[in-house]
């Protein structure tokens, strides 16, 4: 065998855990649950989500914890490297590729909209958000302005907006130029805590709401939770539920991104995988499914009734996050602090998630060109930032949809469905649960393995296909598009391609003449034992 390479290491288990669960604990939880819970039947969508979290979360969680850690311990913490080494297969390090350039993309119209929610913030705190909440109307007025979509009488220009774009990314990469252990944990270690504080307080005052309306008295916080836990078991009927609930344990989870592979790959070789992913899990599901849960569609069926909170949701997270939620606080009392509380809680949230997408294309250049860490931020800091700024100049021109599309929706299903297959298939089950259970403080049942091996790879297959039919083909056809908007999201198509060949040219140039680690599998499993 190679031998155990010395790397960057997490200082504690509580913080490559935190540093986990913050990786995957971001917008989706607050925003996208609640609206896939509304438009799929509030309690009728909780079956079909943990049934999937049990075939699907859980298992690509396990998959990512043991790849990282098994690639780290052989000195490479990204995609290309890991699949290369695990699989010892040359060409399956190209579809790596997914697992380093995708996160970069997401961060890339990711860090602006978390940009907003600070703006937001600000704006709670000093009034000015609550004057244009009492209107709908003009509410999306004030989003729009501060986008610099349009023009009016909130806001001139994004210059505001801009500057708070600018300290937010910065704020990214601080963190992000300190490394694993001073960078990343120690950031996770303050912002979790605060996200899991201000999450209670937003809790507990949509529990208080007192009396409901006496023109809707069956529009009450009690009806709320009954809508997101009684099920309709004649919505179970419906295909698209069950596609719903798939998508978004697979969302939540940031799964199949390639974040998880290199946090593992920090990971010492005794530290346990098997009860660290399920730690993770669970931290993200409290999150999900007891706080946010318990914040929108509550407070949202309190003041709009269950037809408004579905209507709601039909237009979106953002609309729901944006526009929605700051009407509901000037109907409380001290509602501006709420506000705040909400949007500071969201953004944190989305730290918490956009730096750990940072470190997969800081490790694959500080790992595999040796360039150190300080140029491997500086070279990714300046990529980001050109990028960003397209992303801000075509914003209403569909831009940022589109790089949400391939990067934060299909490339992660595509990535998932590689790793799951290599995990179990390539790498081989048998090897995979001695990897799992090599330090491991639990044993996993043994169905587990059936699971692994069968029923996620199948499940992701599906999903796979079910969303190329339903989704890509679509996307790919420019259908919806406006037609002043084509020639930018057609650029946008073209610079990802270009992204794309360029990152395969770097890998290819990264392993030129480089034989793959002589590793060998008996003795490998071995030191599982």
């Amino acid at each position: 065998m190679s031998g155990l390479i010395k790397r960057e290491r997490w200082g504690s288990k509580i913080g490559v855990i935190l540093a986990v669960a913050g990786s995957a604990v971001g917008l989706g939880n607050f925003l996208r649950f609640p609206v896939q819970a509304a438009q799929n039947g509030g309690g009728a969508f909780l079956i079909p989500y943990f049934i999937s979290l049990v075939l699907l979360g859980i298992p690509l969680m396990l998959t990512e914890w043991t790849l990282g850690r098994y690639g780290g311990m052989h000195g490479y913490g990204t995609a290309p490297s890991i699949f290369a080494v695990a699989t010892r297969n040359h060409f399956l390090k190209y579809f790596g590729v997914i697992g380093v350039l995708g996160p970069t993309i997401i961060f890339i119209w990711y860090t602006y909209v978390e940009s907003w929610l600070l703006g937001f913030a600000i704006h709670a705190l000093f009034g000015r958000l609550m004057e244009a909440a009492q209107d709908g109307s003009t509410m999306k007025a004030f989003l729009e302005g501060y986008q610099g979509i349009v023009s009016n009488s909130w806001f001139g220009g994004i210059g505001q907006t801009y500057i708070i774009f600018l300290f937010t990314f910065a704020i990214n990469f601080w963190v992000i130029f300190h490394g694993v252990k001073g960078g990343i944990e120690k950031f996770s270690k303050i912002a979790m805590p605060v996200l899991f504080i201000l999450g209670l307080i937003m809790m507990i005052r949509v529990i208080t709401l007192g009396a409901p309306n006496p023109a809707h008295p069956d529009w009450n916080v009690s009806n709320g939770f009954g809508y997101l836990w009684n099920p309709d078991f004649s919505r179970l009927k419906d295909v698209k539920v069950w596609m719903a609930a798939a998508g978004q344990v697979f969302f939540t989870l940031s799964t199949g991104i390639g974040m998880i592979l290199t946090y593992a790959s920090y990971l010492d070789r005794e530290d346990d995988v098997a009860l660290s992913s399920m730690t993770s899990v669970s931290i993200n599901e409290f999150v999900e499914v007891i706080l946010a849960g318990s914040i929108i569609i509550p407070a949202a069926f309190v003041f709009m009734g269950p037809a408004g909170l579905v209507e709601i949701a039909e237009g979106g997270g953002f609309n729901l996050g944006f526009v929605t939620m700051p009407q509901i606080f000037t109907k409380i009392s001290a509602g501006w602090l709420f506000a705040f509380i909400w949007f500071f809680m969201l953004f944190i949230a989305g730290a918490t998630s956009s730096v750990s997408m940072l470190q997969p294309a800081v490790a694959f250049v500080d790992d595999e060109f040796k360039l150190g860490r300080k140029k491997a931020v500086i070279i990714i800091a300046v990529f980001c930032f050109i990028a960003c700024n397209g992303v801000i100049i075509g914003l209403s021109h569909g831009v940022l949809d589109e790089l949400d599309f391939w990067s934060g929706t299909f490339s992660l299903v595509v990535l998932a469905t590689i790793e799951a297959i290599i995990f179990s298939w390539v790498f081989g089950i048998d090897r995979a649960w001695k990897e799992i259970h090599h330090g491991a403080d639990i044993q996993l049942p043994w169905s587990f393995r059936i699971v692994l091996k069968y029923v996620t790879p199948t499940f992701l297959l599906i999903l796979l296909g079910v969303w190329t039919y339903q989704l890509a083909i679509p996307t790919f056809k420019m259908v919806g598009v406006q037609p002043e908007n084509k020639i930018w999201v057609l650029g946008t198509r073209l610079g990802l391609v270009a992204v794309i060949i360029t990152m395969i040219i770097l890998v290819y140039w990264a392993w030129r003449g480089r034989p793959l680690p002589d590793i060998d599998i008996e003795t490998d499993e071995e030191n599982m034992l």
